[in-house]
């Protein structure tokens, strides 16, 4: 057999080398092998087929670059090895360092650099480089294959990532979504003393607005608007939880600071101050036609009577930050024939651009005085179809609108 052949014979058995890596690297890809073990076989190929005898491998990690695997010599701190990689930004091809200046690039052979649409997503430094001279070229050409081949895959990994964290928060918020849906109460009520029309428009799938209705007993109505901090499913269940301790005080105490004080020990228990909750909570009795109400920090309802238009303030302060609310004063006020009260939460307001020289509080007291005699679903559709008509800025939060006429 003549050097020809033998040749021949080498550099197909160095291919069919090659084809054997990439294969059992593309198998544990396929069944999706953790990243660690991913890099180990790596270094495997790098220090038994290729001889590298020294490797840096940096990648892209947001705005940052990490170092993923690193053997042989003395490790630099992966900041000092990216500025050296910088330091070589205009070539784009693997490329030689024999020659090169620089403390830390001096030590290695070879520099390979991965680009992808004008951006280094890689950088590999290769070192104690013991391939043929014959060889090196092809080499270097397998290492390249090999390094896009697993930056492939952990972009792949990434992905299959991100995905399953859409599908897993897409699936809480449809179930935050049913669970707020069941907390809503009949969005209509009307009997002899009172009409009742509630609208409930989210901005995403489930937010945090709420509200309930509730007949205490044959002379009284106790109704509650709120807005619980944050969004998804701990909102729903805070909300969940916030209606049952709501319903089981009002069934044992009738004093409504009391209720407020216990509601707020409730919440403070449930999220240790890390969520708070704002609301508006009034109960009516029919028969002397008095109105009890406490605001805490919630957008102060509006009562419409004869004409005339005025917010009702009085109350304490958000629920769920505070040990003891440090006060309470709650307002008591006297309920004509035909009056109406306006609830709403601060998505009402709240726009994509700043609307507030056509859209504020003021103007929506105005819209209140002027469709304030109609009935309670009418008054709704009124306020909604200003905004429509002439608000174009896109709402930036939930909509919550409650009102009551008392006949």
């Amino acid at each position: 057999m003549n050097s020809g052949e033998d040749e021949l014979i080498r550099l197909l058995l160095k291919r069919q080398s090659e084809l054997n890596s990439l294969l059992e690297l593309t198998r544990a890809i396929n069944k999706n092998i953790a990243t660690p073990v991913l890099i180990q076989m790596l270094e495997v190929i790098c220090r038994n087929y290729l001889q590298i005898g020294k490797l840096r491998f940096l990648i892209a990690e947001g705005n940052n670059y990490i170092c993923i695997s690193k053997y042989g010599g003395q490790f630099e701190p992966t900041g000092e090895l990216y500025k050296a990689c910088k330091h070589l930004k205009k070539i784009k091809e693997p490329a030689a360092l024999q020659g090169v200046s620089h403390p830390i690039l001096e030590a290695y052979d070879f520099f390979i650099p991965i680009y992808q649409k004008n951006k280094a997503i890689a950088y590999a430094l290769i070192g104690d480089f013991n391939s043929p001279d014959d060889m090196v070229s092809n080499d270097i050409n397998f290492m390249q294959t090999i390094i896009n081949v697993v930056l492939v895959a952990l972009e792949n990994k990434k992905l299959f990532k991100q995905r399953l964290e859409s599908e897993r928060l897409q699936r809480e918020m449809e179930l935050a979504a049913e669970m707020q849906s069941m907390l809503i109460p009949v969005k209509g009520y009307a009997d002899d003393h009172i009409d009742l029309s509630a609208r409930y428009l989210p901005h995403q799938n489930v937010g945090g607005d709420y509200f309930d209705f509730i007949q205490v007993n044959d002379h009284e109505y106790l109704w509650c608007i709120a807005d619980v901090s944050g969004k998804g499913i701990s909102a729903a269940l805070l909300m969940a939880n916030f209606q049952a301790s709501l319903r089981a005080w009002v069934s044992v105490e009738d004093d409504l600071p009391t209720i407020v004080e216990r509601l707020n020990k409730i919440v403070l228990r449930n999220t240790k101050g890390e969520k708070f909750i704002t609301l508006f909570i009034a109960i009516y009795n029919h028969s002397t036609r008095k109105l009890t109400y406490v605001n805490a920090g919630h957008n102060p309802a509006i009562l419409y009577a004869n004409g005339n238009a005025v917010q009702l303030k009085m109350g304490t302060t958000i629920i769920g930050a505070f040990d003891e609310l440090p006060f309470i004063n709650p307002g008591e006020l006297q309920i004509e024939p035909g009056a109406l009260i306006f609830n709403y939460t601060d998505g009402l307001l709240d726009r994509e651009t700043d609307t507030t020289k056509i859209w504020n509080e003021e103007r929506l007291m105005t819209c209140v005085k002027k469709n304030g005699k109609l009935t309670a679903e009418k008054f709704n559709q009124a306020i909604l179809n200003h905004i429509d008509n002439n608000v174009k800025a896109k709402p930036i939060d939930d909509i919550t609108v409650l009102t009551l006429k008392f006949k």
